[in-house]
């Protein structure tokens, strides 16, 4: 129960500091390169699938293979930026 709501507060938290790059953002001082900013638009997915996996598997074997599941999509994501970074860098007209 506990770490489900430290995840709830730790969505929050990313809420908050995501309206603050929005601020920057209209302000045009934003400080964060584009693939910062794309990494960083993950973090809520990886924040939800960690909140659905901790309601959905409640024993310890399956926390096991949910820990290994965010650890995967985590690892997943990461290499889907750097593809299409490589992508992007190749044909800058996309």
């Amino acid at each position: 129960m506990h770490i489900k709501l430290a995840f709830v507060v730790l969505l929050i938290c990313y809420h908050l500091r995501t309206h603050v790059f929005f601020k920057q953002l209209q302000r045009n001082q934003i400080k964060y390169s584009s693939n910062f900013m794309r990494i960083w638009n993950e973090g809520a997915t990886l924040i939800l699938f960690a909140i659905v996996f901790l309601v959905i598997l409640k024993s310890t074997i399956n926390w096991i293979f949910g820990v290994v599941g965010i650890l995967l999509l985590g690892i997943m994501l990461m290499l889907g930026i750097k593809i299409y970074k490589r992508i992007r860098d190749k044909n800058p007209e996309a």
